[in-house]
Order: C-alpha cells, then sequence, then structure tokens
C-alpha cells in the first residue's frame, strides 16, 4: 500500500469509519469531511499522521490540509475504499447532521459567503490559465526580454490573446450557471439569464428615454437575477400542473425574471458594481500604506472566519471595471508574511516534526499556497501567527504605495503572482515580496514562541 492509499485508509478510520461519512470532497489543498457524529472523530490521532499539515473546521466540515496535488489524490483513494452508495452523486448523500458546532473560527455570514465564494471556485483553473497567458504575452512584448518576436510574429500575440482573453468573454455565462447550480436552480436557465443581460441587441433598445447597456452591472448583476431565477423557478415548481410544469415554468420564469432584471436588478447592479470597483480604487490609490498594512494585516483573520470569500466578485468586479486587480497583490502578501515567520520558526524550534512539517510546507508558500504554513505551523503556535500578519502589513503596505496591479481575478498568489503584474511594476511587486519574507521572519523572531515538545 502506497503513502496515499495509506494516509486514506488512516483519515477513514480516524473520522469513523464509512458509515459516519456523510460528505467527502476535496479542494485544491484540503481534504474536507461532514460526519454525523463528531463524537466518532478521533482529532488527536488525525492531527498526527504523516502527510496531514494542518486542521481546520468550518461549519460542518472538518478541513485535513495535505498540499496541492495530494488532495485530490487522498480523496480519490478514500472513495476507492467506500462502498458504491457512498462514491455516487450529492443525491445519495445521507443527510448530514444539521446540530454540528460551529467552527471554532467563524463568523456569522461565512456560510452565506461560502456559498458566493462556490459560484467562482470552480473558475479558478480558467483563471489561472488566463493570468499566465497574460503574463506571458506582457513578456514576449518586451524587446529586452523577447527581442522583435512582437513585431515578427504578431499573430502568434493575437492568438495568445485570445486564448488569455477567452474567460472574460464568457465570464457573466460561466457565472450564471454557477450561480443556478449553487442556489438551486436550472443551470442553463442561469446561462440564458446571464446571456440576456450580456447581449449586444441591448445596445440598440431605448428603454425610459436611456439606451440600454450591454453587461452592465458584470457579475453583481448576474448575481441578482440568477437568485430571482432560482428563486421563482422553485415557486413555479410547486404552484403549477406537473402537466404543464415543464413547458411554462420555463417560458414564465424567462419572462418574469428577464423584464425585472432589465428594468430593476441590472441598474441596480450597475450600481452596485460601479460603487464597489470605484470604492476599492480611490481608497488603494488614496490610502497608500495605510489600506495596504490594513488589508493585507487583516486578510488571514478574514480567512480564519470565513469572510474573505466576500471579496471574490469584488476581484472579478476590478478586471470587468479596468482590466487590472490592484487588489490582489496587496493581499498576496499577507500568505508571504507567513513564509518569513515559518523560516524564523524553522531556525529556531528544535522539534524535528514541526521542522519537517516546515520542510515540506515552505516550497508551496512561497508559490502562493500558504494553507500548510498557516494550519500546520503559525497558526497552532500563536505568536508567529501575529508575526506572519504583521510582516503581511509591511508587504501590503509597499505593494499599496507602489500601485502594483495584477491582470487577473484571483487563484493565483506569491511568486507565480509576479507573472500576471501590469507592466512596468513586476520589480516592485518581487522587492515587496523579498521584504515582506523579512518582516515576518523579524517580527516572529522578536516574539519567540512555546516550542512544543516531540
Amino acid at each position: 500500500m502506497n503513502k496515499t492509499h495509506l494516509l486514506a485508509s488512516k483519515i477513514l478510520q480516524g473520522v469513523g469509519g464509512e458509515a459516519n461519512i456523510s460528505k467527502l470532497e476535496n479542494c485544491m489543498t484540503r481534504v474536507r469531511v461532514e460526519v454525523h457524529d463528531d463524537g466518532l472523530l478521533d482529532l488527536a490521532s488525525l492531527k498526527t499522521l504523516e502527510g496531514i499539515k494542518g486542521y481546520l473546521k468550518q461549519g460542518e466540515q472538518h478541513q485535513f490540509i495535505v498540499g496541492p496535488g495530494a488532495a485530490a489524490k487522498v480523496v480519490d483513494a478514500m472513495r476507492l475504499q467506500l462502498s458504491p452508495v457512498r462514491t455516487g452523486s450529492g443525491e445519495n448523500d445521507i443527510a448530514r447532521n444539521k446540530a454540528n458546532a460551529k467552527a471554532k473560527y467563524s463568523a456569522p455570514m461565512s456560510g452565506a459567503l461560502r456559498k458566493l465564494a462556490d459560484v467562482f471556485i470552480p473558475l479558478i483553473p480558467a483563471f489561472i490559465a488566463s493570468g499566465l497567458i497574460m503574463g506571458i504575452i506582457n513578456l514576449l512584448k518586451r524587446p529586452d526580454i523577447a527581442g522583435s518576436i512582437a513585431t515578427e510574429y504578431p499573430n502568434i500575440l493575437g492568438l495568445l490573446a485570445v486564448f488569455g482573453g477567452a474567460v472574460f468573454a464568457i465570464m457573466n455565462i460561466l457565472v450564471g450557471v454557477n450561480a443556478a447550480r449553487v442556489f438551486g436552480g436550472s443551470q442553463a436557465m442561469g446561462g440564458v439569464m446571464a446571456g440576456i443581460l450580456s447581449s449586444p441587441v441591448l445596445a440598440q433598445i431605448t428603454l425610459f428615454g436611456e439606451t440600454l447597456q450591454p453587461g452592465r452591472g458584470g457579475v453583481i448583476a448576474v448575481l441578482l437575477v440568477v437568485a430571482l431565477m432560482c428563486w421563482l423557478e422553485k415557486r413555479l415548481r410547486q404552484w403549477l400542473p406537473e402537466s404543464v410544469e415543464l413547458i411554462l415554468n420555463p417560458l414564465i420564469t424567462t419572462l418574469i425574471t428577464a423584464t425585472l432584471a432589465i428594468i430593476i436588478l441590472q441598474p441596480l447592479g450597475g450600481l452596485i458594481s460601479d460603487g464597489i470597483a470605484h470604492g476599492v480604487n480611490i481608497a488603494i490609490d488614496k490610502g497608500g500604506l495605510l489600506v495596504g498594512a490594513i488589508l493585507a494585516g487583516a486578510f488571514l483573520p478574514l480567512v480564519l472566519s470565513g469572510l474573505h470569500q466576500g471579496l471574490v466578485p469584488i476581484h472579478v468586479e476590478l478586471i470587468q471595471a479596468h482590466g487590472s486587480n490592484p487588489l490582489l497583490p496587496i493581499l498576496a502578501m499577507a500568505g508571504v508574511g507567513q513564509v518569513g515567520a515559518a523560516i524564523a520558526v524553522y531556525m529556531k524550534t528544535r522539534n524535528a516534526r514541526l521542522k519537517k512539517v516546515i520542510k515540506g510546507a515552505l516550497p508551496v508558500g512561497i508559490l502562493g499556497i500558504g494553507e500548510p504554513l498557516i494550519f500546520g505551523v503559525t497558526l497552532p503556535l500563536g505568536r508567529p501567527f501575529i508575526g506572519a500578519c504583521l510582516g503581511g502589513a509591511v508587504g501590503g503596505a509597499l505593494i499599496c504605495y507602489w500601485k502594483v496591479a495584477t491582470v487577473i481575478t484571483f487563484g493565483i498568489s506569491g511568486l507565480p503572482l509576479a507573472l500576471t503584474i501590469v507592466s512596468g511594476k513586476v520589480m516592485l511587486y518581487l522587492a515587496g515580496l523579498v521584504i515582506t519574507v523579512l518582516a515576518g521572519f523579524i517580527f516572529t523572531w522578536m516574539m519567540g514562541f512555546n516550542d512544543p515538545e516531540e
């Protein structure tokens, strides 16, 4: 039995066995398990397993951090060890225990914001691909790096631009489909609603003396309209006779929702979208060092509470409204501070297991995946987490002051984010990254920590 299958087996045993699992899934770095009875969990043993880099509970979900790439492999191995009834779709999941205690750090709004983030999380691979391709284009356009490639092969750059911009061309449609799935409606209808809001034909229509604007309100308008569509669709499913529901429900839903969307919800979404995009840009532009320090320094506590998920639509709106995102590089410094803090812990600790965890987590932390460092190193030790946040605040202040921005919404952080930084700001971002590591190291070294026994 290889290490992955052995870890999967031990996790299954530690969570109380197959019968205790109500839902099993994974994200990029975590094995996520929901159980019927928390009393059957052996968390003390699970946290010490080789391969478990940290633990977190959010709502009903127990999350075991195993690292990028490993999470999907471990969950696949766990599913192979489950009976068929538990490896099927969500409909086969046994009803979950609604009486589970709230997560230790979760805030009252974290559940709703997590649901909102679920709309965008499936889009992360597309955002990553888009951002990296745009970064490649920026490099190829620089004569000092790529020579005359941009002038000699313009068609290649044109194709790359198509590849990198495709996700934004259909962004609203993707959000509409995902929002309908999350809100419990028809996914095809969600895509239709987003398509109506984005239709170029709207520009040829005048209503109440004003010409309509295709795509106004961006993803905010799409979320509002699809939420209404799902609510109406569910109600009509209850009210209409079964013999005509299949025909009349989509017809009535489309006519009512689209009408309200054009008259009320899209203009409202436009106001909200403009307010968010302009407000964030003004705060970053005028706030300078102080705003950057607050944003980066407070970001990881927001992550722990789950409230950071409410920032996801803001990242998307900034790109849609201005073509660049000044918020993400600032927040990225929060994770970079963890790298510096972890290095300080590594140099001070005498705990062999802690050193091993840090050695395994540092490379992925530098690449922008900070969860193993946060939940496996700095947060359990206490003061190093504070030192890391202070280090992140230093970096966030500088990145904000230097007005560094990226061409990607979210999905990349750490060193790889440098590939997506707007032209002329790459070296400033790298300088901020190095300074943040040093600051996190210095703060943690000065504050110290209680070295855990073996």
